[in-house]
């Protein structure tokens, strides 16, 4: 098997003076980007973005190593070493959702088989993602993403954006786009195509929709799908439970854990019997290897809800980092009379015109409502943890009022 382009010889990572928080935050963004980037290397079977992949894993290696060592030097006394010790909770769950990723997309590096199922299925799980590299003749090129305004007049967002060998993962209304640059694009399915033959001179080209034809596979493809839902959902949770020191949330991911690795035997036991109707049984390979690194992303998540669980003070450098990082998790209560109340939540994301993600409801009396089809209709009391960006969760927070 030979070696890829993301696949190097471990560099010596020598100590550099670094803020822990801005460590974490790195390194969330970037876990974060390497589930979206793995999937979507997978829906596409995008030998491109599926080196990104690997390229960011190597990356993430390099951070955890310096903010292992900037934590060893960081607790002075006792005290110090009990609040920073669910922190390694926090940097070993990204490190391994990281790991996860590059096992993801290597089903797509080392040809592992893949049923076309399984993309079809994945169409309809992953946000349109793209990568295209700004051409020098691009309107874009040159200026700011400010000046470009791209979010507001198409809906489209640059999540991240590499630069020979650097990341810019969280890139803000100042950052510059330059020729060659390459950009990772997520948007409404209608608005990508424009962006991206604006950004790079060259037209985009949709993958052709696939219908699964096996039942034992759909049942199978149907699992993983949900799997990846779920450990997405858990990662979300688990930082939101270090941000807000809820218990609740933290035992939350644990119940979505245990949930996963229920379908992931389901998953298994149906993709072997699909084998036996399948006319190359090899070609489900990718899906077992699917199956087993989205169950690693759920393990992750609880570990970083470690501190949590064990109602260790976790420091205020993982509150921090939470709050700083790319799309941020916020805690938001719905007011009598505020324009949410009354508003219908279907599969997660609210009937307003703000891109914002309902991870979970608390509801006085009734408990928590967790998971990626929350259909609700929410009421004055309600509490909500949700995810987007920082100018969808200040219009959020102003509608909830």
């Amino acid at each position: 098997m030979g070696r890829f382009e993301g696949d190097r010889t471990p560099e010596t990572v020598e100590y550099e003076p670094a803020s822990v928080k801005d460590l974490l935050v790195e390194m969330k963004d970037t876990a974060e980007l390497l589930i979206d980037l793995s999937y979507s290397a997978v829906l596409h079977q995008s030998t491109d973005i599926a080196r990104e992949v690997l390229e960011l894993e190597h990356k993430m290696d390099v951070l955890q190593m310096r903010a292992r060592m900037s934590l060893m030097l960081a607790a002075r006394n006792p005290n110090e070493a009990e609040q920073l010790a669910p922190v390694l909770g926090v940097i070993a769950g990204a490190d391994k959702i990281s790991d996860a990723a590059g096992d993801i997309a290597k089903v797509v590096l080392e040809e592992i088989g893949l049923p076309d199922a399984m993309r079809g299925a994945l169409s309809e799980a992953v946000e349109l993602l793209v990568r295209g590299t700004i051409a020098e003749g691009s309107p874009y090129s040159g200026r700011t993403l400010q000046d470009i305004d791209l979010e507001s007049e198409t809906g489209v967002r640059i999540i991240a954006i590499r630069r020979a060998d650097e990341w810019i993962l969280n890139p803000g209304p100042t950052t510059t786009l330059c020729p060659d640059d390459v950009a990772i694009f997520r948007g409404p399915e209608a608005s990508i195509p424009d962006v991206h033959e604006t950004a790079t001179e060259e037209a985009y080209v949709a993958d052709e929709p696939i219908e699964p034809d096996v039942s034992d596979l759909e049942r199978a493809v149907d699992s993983i799908v949900l799997m990846k839902n779920l450990s997405e959902l858990a990662v979300d949770l688990a930082y939101g439970s270090v941000l807000f020191d809820a218990e609740e949330l933290a035992e939350e991911v644990s119940n979505l854990e245990v949930e996963v690795d229920a379908l992931q035997s389901r998953f298994e036991a149906w993709t072997l019997r699909a084998a036996r109707e399948a006319d190359d049984p090899v070609a489900l390979r990718g899906l077992i290897h699917l199956g087993v690194a989205t169950e690693v992303i759920s393990d992750a998540a609880v570990e970083i809800t470690e501190g949590v669980l064990r109602d260790l003070d976790v420091h205020p450098v993982v509150e921090l980092a939470v709050k700083e990082s790319d799309e941020i998790i916020t805690r938001t209560t719905v007011d009598p009379d505020s324009d949410l109340d009354g508003t219908a939540i279907h599969e997660g994301v609210p009937e307003t015109s703000v891109s914002t993600s309902v991870l979970a409801v608390r509801r006085p009396g009734e408990g928590w409502l967790v998971g990626p089809d929350i259909d609700t209709v929410l009421q004055a009391g309600d509490v909500l943890i949700t995810k987007g960006t920082r100018t969808s969760a200040a219009e959020f927070a102003d509608r909830a009022a």
